[in-house]
Parts: structure tokens; sequence; C-alpha cells
């Protein structure tokens, strides 16, 4: 059985990850109590279904915590999910919350909207370092399906994920690097008005840096030391390992180094290559 578990913060996108799964061919459950997890593993066991999502969240309430028991248990059984939590900054979470009107889980008892997921956070968050996390902050849902496919894809729990993900300062740090690069340093494409509305990926874009000794140096750098480190990451048996390099937009000289990347790293690893300003348009 391929099982795909799904948590996170309520408005990060849960409901956007569950539909592509079932899009894909996934038996998918909503909202299941965690204490009842293995008995749906078993039950669907027993009629042969070989593809299963389940979104678990707050609305567990304080069952959240036997959630890594849980995950013990399948393994025993020879069932290892993987693992996927969503998640956002508390502004994009509130605009959110304010467009659709919908009532968050949390609320009530005298809690305002900004309580609430704060509530949320602190109830989730021994449970969000078991997986991959993706933080959707700015993402647009079309954007996040992408990424989920691309998850899902990849055939995680086979060894370690390499994702290079670019980004803008302007529009925050990501919440789901582990190790962040600013790029902000180098000659900036921005500012000659021919290369200004093209991306990194664009080869007069690819050109001009590779022009300029200082990119080249800080790519070789950066890729060298993933490299050296890569090994180390692998040993802790981690599933993820997420690499964000920035600059001021998030449109050029990141996103090049992010391609580079993912183009030297391809064959030492499953590597994945995301966007993160740029799916935000």
């Amino acid at each position: 059985m391929q099982l795909i578990l799904i948590s996170g913060l309520s408005g990060s996108g849960k409901s956007v990850a569950l539909n592509l799964l079932e899009d894909s061919g996934y038996y998918c459950v909503d909202n299941l109590p965690v204490v009842m997890l293995t008995v749906l593993v078993r039950m669907l066991k027993e009629e042969h279904t070989r593809k299963v999502a389940v979104a678990i969240d707050s609305r567990s309430g304080h069952g959240i915590d036997l959630l890594p028991e849980r995950l013990h248990k399948l393994a025993e059984e020879g069932v290892n999910p993987t693992f996927l939590y969503l998640h956002a900054d508390a502004e994009t979470l509130l605009k959110r919350y304010s467009e659709s009107r919908r009532r968050h889980p949390l609320a009530g008892a005298g809690k305002t909207l900004e309580e609430a997921i704060r509530a949320e956070r602190e109830l989730l968050d021994p449970i969000s370092s078991l997986g991959h996390r993706i933080d959707t902050s700015g993402l647009k849902p079309a954007a996040l399906r992408e990424w989920v496919r691309q998850f899902i894809e990849a055939e995680p729990g086979q060894g370690l994920t390499l994702m290079f993900e670019s980004f803008g300062f302007k529009h925050g740090i990501p919440l789901d690097a582990d190790l962040v690069f600013d790029v902000r340093c180098l000659p900036n494409p921005h500012y000659d008005t021919a290369l200004r509305p093209l991306t990194g990926r664009d080869q007069p874009v690819v050109e001009f840096l590779e022009g300029e000794a200082e990119v080249v140096r800080m790519r070789d750098d950066i890729g060298r030391f993933v490299g050296d480190w890569l090994p180390a990451y692998i040993r802790d048996n981690r599933s993820y390992l997420t690499v964000a390099i920035g600059c001021t937009g998030g449109q050029h000289r990141s996103v090049y180094i992010a391609e580079w990347l993912g183009r030297e790293f391809a064959q030492r690893a499953r590597v994945l290559v995301r966007h993160r300003s740029l799916a935000g348009n």
C-alpha cells in the first residue's frame, strides 16, 4: 500500500492537496481521528486498496499526540507512510480566512482568529517535523497542486529527495527551508531593461550571469557546500532536504542558481526544483 498522510495548519491548503491526490487515483479520507488510522489501513489492505491518502489535523484535538505511535505500528505491519505537512505564515492564514469567511476549527471560547491560528500551530508542532514540510505562504492553488504532484511523483520514502527552491527576500524566507543561501550581493539583471521581464531560466539572463565571475564563484561555492554535506544528511536518514536560494525578487539570480544546482545534483539524488516567487505570480 502507498499511504500518504497530510496534515498542517487550517487554511494552508490541505483540501487542495487532498483533491489533487484524489484526482491522481488515491482513496482519500478527510478529518480521520488518529486513533482510527491503523484500523482504516488494515481494512483497506484487506480490500487490496493500493493508494490511500488521509488528512489528519487539529480537529483530532490532543489525539494528534498519538500519531508517532500509530506510524510506528504501521511500520511494524509493513506500511511506511509518506507524511506531508502544510503550513503558512500568520499573515497568509489571516488573509485566506478573511477572504473565505470560514470559521477556524479552534475558534470560539473567546478566541480571536489570530489566537486560534497560534493555538493550532502549537498543537501541531510535535508532528510538524515528521515528514516533508511545504510552506504555502503566497502560493496560489495551482502552484500548490503542482508542488504536491511533484512530491508524489518523486516516489518519497525511497531515500533522500533534494529540493532547490528559489525565493525573493522581499517576500520573506520560506518556512520550509533547511539551508538558506543569500545571493543578493551578485550582479542583478533587473537593472538591464532588456533582461528585467525575463527570468533566470531564460538564456539571455543565463548568459549575463555566467559572464560574471562572482556569480560563477558563488554558484560553485554553494554547490560544493551542499555536495560536501549531502552524505551527512543522507546518513541522518532524512527523506527531504530543502535548499533555498534567495535574491531580492526571486526572479533572476536565485532562479538561475537553483536551476543550475538541480542539474548538477540530478545524478546524486532525486531532485526537485521550485521557484516560489515565480509560482506566486
